[in-house]
């Protein structure tokens, strides 16, 4: 089931190479441990996203260079990029935020100049297009995220995505204790007891139950894609009248997955801070989320890695400012318009 799932979902995207595994953090690992990244390596890592993104890193004995965000779409800025280069820099880890995907063509092109690897942290971005071209067949390689809150889930799982077949093999390799390839199939009628311990590797593979439910939801990811879309096309239209809301930016040249739809608030028009919304929305029966407290905010960060606020003043800006409303495929029109009610109703009460 695990092998057919990887080769549909291959197809799917139009890529040579897939890895099941059973996270994106895991496929992160495995992406920059194959490309070879580890002590004295720095890895550039967006400041404006979730842990697992900087701590495979960490986990190789490499540094993540934390890098700011763009303040209209939240996604990495390549000059931000390509001024944190150094002779250490092994590898990019581009981000693309809440579905949308980050600026991918000056990317490749700073990576190009210096020879530096692509690894594309796409935990909420399936499916979604750049320029055209599939998210999971631009960079080195692309990792993505099944867990159950993503546009299609496994209940937990990952997969990574590549173009390089010898990437994909190590990978592979990792991903199951370094077992040499043909001890994949010891347990079947054309297998053998026998294999070889290629290398130290990691317990990372996913189970064919859980590829058994990814085969299922692939074929309803164009079913759930346009739920989102309509959903998040309801909500801007919705918004868009609202003062104290800054409106989020939407390249032209994207196809967006909207695994979130957040709110950029201004907080300096309101009476109320962003938290205080939360609550209220909460009382009123609608949950929401930040996505994210940047890394550099983090206590690990500022006190081992010695990251300042000062020093990333973007997502320091906008970290207060953030909210995530609900967006999935089962949503009602009732229900959305019932958010998008209340949180116009509240906002529009405490704005000065």
């Amino acid at each position: 089931m695990t092998r057919d799932f990887e080769e549909r979902f291959a197809a799917y995207l139009g890529v040579d190479n897939a890895v099941a595994v059973n996270s994106c953090t895991a496929a992160l690992h495995l992406a920059l441990a194959a490309l070879g990244v580890g002590a004295g390596d720095e890895v550039i890592v967006p400041t404006m996203t979730f842990a697992a993104t900087a701590e495979v890193v960490i986990h190789l004995g490499a540094r993540p260079v934390l890098v700011d965000c763009d303040p209209a779409t939240l996604n990495v800025v390549p000059e931000a990029i390509a001024a944190a280069i150094t002779p250490h820099t092994r590898a990019i880890v581009p981000v693309h935020f809440g579905g949308q995907p980050a600026p991918m063509d000056p990317i490749l092109e700073i990576a190009a100049l210096f020879g530096i690897a692509i690894v594309e942290d796409a935990a909420h971005a399936f499916p979604a297009r750049y320029r055209g071209r599939n998210v999971g067949t631009i960079g080195h390689a692309t990792c993505f995220s099944f867990y159950a809150n993503k546009s299609i889930t496994t209940g937990e799982g990952g997969m990574a995505t590549t173009a390089d077949g010898a990437l994909a093999d190590r990978m592979r390799m990792l991903s199951l204790h370094g077992l040499s390839r043909d001890a994949w199939t010891r347990f079947s009628s054309e297998g053998t007891w026998d294999y070889d311990i290629r290398t130290p590797g990691y317990k990372y593979n996913l189970t064919d139950i859980a590829s058994a439910l990814g085969i299922d939801q692939l074929a309803h990811a164009s079913e759930f894609l346009a739920a989102r879309q309509r959903q998040a096309e309801t909500y801007r239209s919705r918004f868009s009248e609202v003062a104290a809301i800054r409106p989020v930016e939407i390249e032209d040249d994207v196809e967006h997955a909207w695994h979130l739809y957040f709110l950029i608030l201004e907080t300096e028009r309101m009476t109320i801070s962003r938290n205080e919304l939360i609550d209220l929305l909460k009382a009123e029966g609608i949950g929401t989320s930040v996505h994210y407290r940047p890394l550099h905010l983090h206590s690990y960060y500022r006190e081992t890695l010695g990251y300042r606020s000062e020093a990333l003043p973007v997502a320091t800006d906008l970290f207060p400012r953030l909210i995530s409303l609900p967006i999935y495929p089962s949503l009602t029109e009732g229900e959305l318009d019932r958010v998008a009610e209340t949180v116009s109703r509240l906002i529009t009460a405490h704005t000065r």
